[in-house]
Parts: structure tokens; C-alpha cells; sequence
């Protein structure tokens, strides 16, 4: 299995496909890069890409310190120059958004374009501070399976909850949330509910930009992608109808045909 020392971390990646351009794909918050083998499966036959793991979740190192969104930031600048990707097409969902939007204002030259799903620009709501740091209690002394039906409903939107005919693949997703490593997740956690806003320098961004957002998340609700699209420039936004915060698995079809499309304007 590929890993890359980056940062003083043992950092998990995987590459797919070939083509002159690449997609470096940046997972979200309890996560891993498997979140995005639909959109992988669809684009590896034109594009190079490229999936990794941050500290502490999928099959990365569980270190000791670096789970703030700085930090993080600084891996993916390195990882990207280690693996002679760039400039790229960055893919960040949630978390992975947030590293990506520092990358657009600080690093545009390591991008081609910028692709945000289920992100925001804004510091965690102090509503969901108190809540999530009492989740993240609860995972770290009792276990992961105690708080995942309650994670379930933050990461999920009700359509995918509720269908029948995806009752496998809700316990799939679901497993894979509790097979996290208990200290790697919560060090996560703090990471992202602690971290700065970058709202005030959006317009700084000139790199071509899609947002996408499932019309039922709840994690970072539609209006967090409108007012990213209102502040960065010639931006696209697209809503996907009955999708919560975990898009590219509730509707890949849909989230991969707006990528492929994005990307093809680009092109043309």
C-alpha cells in the first residue's frame, strides 16, 4: 500500500487512471478517500487520480499532533508537490473543502481549478460546538458505535436514511464510521470544529470554482455554498435535490456528472 512521509506523518494515498490532467481528491471529517471511488470509477479513464487519507483517519499514521486545518493545509501542499501533481483539480468535501479554499487563496499556482462539496468559508456555528465536542467525548471514552446513529443524521440526509433499497449500504457507511481509530478521529474532530474562517478573503479566489451541496445537509447547509458563491468570483454553484452532507455517496451519479461537466467547460 502507497504512503508518503509527509509532515512527520505516514500519509496513506492512491492513484488511479492516467491523463494529462489530475484530480487530487480530498476527503471529509470521519472519513477516507473510498468516499470518492464512484466519482473515480467515471473520470480514471481521462484523468490521473489521486486519493489520500489524512492524519488519524483511513489507513493513515495516528500521530500525535496536526489535525488543525492549517496543518492539514500544509500536507496537501506537500503531498501535491511530492507526487508532481500540480497544478490539479482539487476535490475537498467538507473538511477536504476547507483545506481546499486555503489552497485557492494562498496557492493558486497548485491548481487548475477548485471543486467544493458540502464546505464552508465560515468557522463552525457555535451551535454545533458544544455539540459535537460531547459527541466527540462520547466516541473517545465509550466507543464510536455508541454515537454513530447520531453522526448518521449529521453526515445523511433523510432520503438516503430512510430508503429501503439502501439499507446495505447505509451498514456499510455506517461500519466504516465506527471502524475509525478512536483517538485519530477525536484528535480529527477537534481539528475541524475549532478552525478559522476564511469567509473575509474569498474574493482572493481566481481559480475556476464549482460548489455542489445536497439540498437536505445539515452539517454545512446550502447557504454556507451560496455565500461562497456570492463572494468567489465567475464561480458555479450546483444544489443536488435529496442529498445530506455525504453527496458523492447518497447521489454519485448526480455529483459526477456536475464534476465531469465543470471540468469539460474548462477544457472547452
Amino acid at each position: 500500500m502507497p504512503h508518503l512521509e509527509i509532515n512527520g506523518a505516514n500519509l496513506y494515498y492512491e492513484e488511479h487512471g492516467a491523463g494529462q490532467e489530475t484530480i487530487v481528491f480530498s476527503h471529509g471529517l470521519l472519513w477516507s478517500g473510498r468516499m470518492f471511488f464512484d466519482q473515480i470509477a467515471a473520470l480514471k479513464n481521462q484523468y490521473r487520480c489521486i486519493t489520500f487519507d489524512f492524519r488519524g483517519q483511513g489507513q493513515s499514521e495516528v500521530t500525535q499532533s496536526g489535525y488543525d486545518i492549517e496543518s492539514l493545509y500544509e500536507d496537501a501542499v506537500a503531498l501535491i508537490e511530492r507526487l508532481g501533481c500540480s497544478p490539479c483539480h482539487f476535490v475537498g468535501l467538507s473538511m477536504g473543502g476547507f483545506v481546499g479554499l486555503r489552497l485557492a487563496i494562498r496557492r493558486p499556482d497548485l491548481l487548475k481549478s477548485l471543486i467544493l462539496l458540502e464546505s464552508s468559508a465560515e468557522p463552525e456555528p457555535a451551535e454545533n460546538v458544544g455539540r459535537y465536542r460531547m459527541l466527540n467525548f462520547v466516541a473517545r471514552w465509550m466507543g464510536l458505535r455508541v454515537v454513530a446513529n447520531r453522526v448518521m443524521d449529521i453526515m445523511f440526509g433523510q432520503k438516503f436514511l430512510t430508503d429501503p433499497a439502501r439499507a446495505n449500504l447505509r451498514n456499510e457507511w455506517k461500519e466504516r464510521l465506527v471502524a475509525n481509530h478512536r483517538i485519530g478521529i477525536t484528535r480529527a474532530v477537534v481539528g475541524v470544529i475549532t478552525r478559522a474562517g476564511v469567509a473575509d478573503q474569498l474574493d482572493r479566489i481566481k481559480t475556476p470554482t464549482l460548489i455542489v451541496v445536497g439540498d437536505q445537509d445539515v452539517a454545512t447547509p446550502p447557504a454556507k455554498a451560496k455565500l461562497m458563491h456570492a463572494r468567489i468570483p465567475n464561480s458555479k454553484l450546483v444544489i443536488i435535490p435529496g442529498a445530506g452532507h455525504t453527496t458523492t455517496v447518497e447521489e454519485p451519479a448526480a455529483v459526477t456528472a456536475a464534476i465531469a461537466e465543470f471540468l469539460a467547460t474548462l477544457a472547452g
